[in-house]
This record gives structure tokens, sequence and C-alpha cells, in this order.
């Protein structure tokens, strides 16, 4: 607010120039002079300035430049800065390092934390290590766990090894399955070709069941193929239909 205000004061200083009159050729000049020492131009002759609004282009532009460096910008310039302004940018130059750090450690300045702020940064690292390990999500380090860490974590991958198996998933790895897991894998894979051969997926595998489940596959084919035949469905195969259900399917209700 004090940076508009000083550019407030400044404008205000043209207000005479621009009713002057249009022979005075000296007041017009320090007027256009003024405007180009206000947005910065090269065309600023400050030789032309008036000691009041030397100083108050001075302030205008310091606090400019305080405001740049307070806001972590490159075009800031320290060496014009006050020593307290220095004090006050460097604060805010270690906080928004701190906070780089707790959010973003591969882009923060890791030297410029306090001891205390350094051991808390490591236990955040250590504690998002150790959430990316036990997820299976994102950079695992396994040096950075403790014994009792890297216990837990083994367990938790052979859990979600053997529930990837158990889906049928392509990333099961079977060479990480004890026997009792490998059979609780192959029921589910049997219980799973089941479904889907009674469903008629792609994936039925009519060599895994056994006959009572082949018995079943069977019929449930063909009540599908006379529900296909019943509404007209080109799918029908009216040769599978049995000799009980072609007269049913021949005989339509007449209009």
């Amino acid at each position: 607010m004090k940076y508009i205000g000083s550019i407030l004061i400044l404008l205000f200083t043209l207000v005479p120039a621009t009713f002057a009159q249009s022979s005075n050729s000296k007041a017009a000049t320090s007027s256009d002079n003024l405007k180009s020492c206000i947005n910065g131009f090269l065309t600023c002759n400050r030789s032309l300035l008036t000691r009041a609004q030397a100083k108050q282009l001075a302030d205008m532009n310091s606090e400019q430049n305080l405001s740049l460096c307070l806001n972590g910008y490159s075009d800031c310039d320290r060496s014009k800065l006050t020593p307290d302004q220095s004090k006050e940018v460097a604060q805010l130059d270690r906080r928004r390092n701190l906070l780089a750090c707790e959010t973003t450690p591969d882009m923060c300045d890791k030297s410029l934390l306090t001891p205390d702020q350094a051991q808390t940064i490591e236990k955040i690292l250590k504690d998002q290590n150790r959430v990316n390990c036990e997820t299976g999500l994102g950079s695992c380090d396994l040096s950075m766990l403790t014994r009792d860490e890297q216990t837990e974590v083994a367990n938790l991958n052979r859990q979600r090894n053997l529930l990837l198996c158990e889906t049928g998933d392509s990333l099961c790895d079977k060479s990480q399955l004890n026997p009792q897991q490998l059979q609780q894998v192959t029921q589910a894979q049997k219980t799973r070709n089941f479904l889907e051969c009674e469903t008629n997926d792609v994936f039925c595998d009519r060599s895994l069941l056994t006959p009572a489940q082949s018995t079943q596959v069977a019929q449930a084919k063909a009540e599908r193929n006379e529900l296909a035949c019943q509404a007209g469905q080109p799918s029908c195969d009216r040769s599978a239909l049995s000799s009980a259900e072609a007269p049913q399917e021949n005989s339509k209700p007449s209009s």
C-alpha cells in the first residue's frame, strides 16, 4: 500500500503540468521525464527531478525491490536492502525453504535448516519412505527402515502378492507362495474359471472343470440358448433345443 501511495503522490505532481499552457515546454519535458522515471524507462533523466520527486522515487524503488525480495523473486537486488530489510528477507527465505523441505525435499536447501528442523525433516522423510514401502507405491529405500519395519514390509509384500495371485493378476509371483497359499490360489483360479465358463466368458478353460461343473456349465449354456430362441435372437441354436423345448419355441401366439 505504501508503494501504491508513493506512485499516487508522484502522479499528483503531474497535474499542474497537465493543465499548464502548451507553450511551457520546460514543464512538459519535466512531466514526461517524471513519467519515464516512474515507469523505469531508460529515457528517465534523474537530474531533471526535483529533490522531493527524487526522494519519493527512491523510496518507491526501494519498496518495490523489498517486495520482490520478500516474495523470493529473482529480480530482487539484495545489495539495495537495509540491514533490517535483509534480516526480514532472510527469515522469509528460511521459512520458504523449511516448507519446501517438508513437502518437496529434493527441491530444498538443507544447509539452511536449524538442527531441530533438520531432525524434523529427517523424520518426515523416514515416515514417507516407510509408507511407500508398506503400500508398494512410490520410491522405497529398505535401508532406511528398522529391522522390525523391514519385517513388516516383507509381510505386507507377501500379502499383496497373495491377493494378486488369488485375483489372477498378471503381477502375481507364485514363487513367493508357500504350499498352503499355492493351494489357495489354485482353488481360487478354479472357482474363477468355473464362473467364467458358466457365463460363457472367453477366458473359460473347460479342462479345469470337474465333471459336476461341466454338467452345470452345459445346463447354463442350454438355458441361455433357450432364452435366445424364445427372444428370436440370431445366436439361437435350434438344433441344441431339447424335444420338449422345440415345440414351445415353434408355437407362437396367434395375433
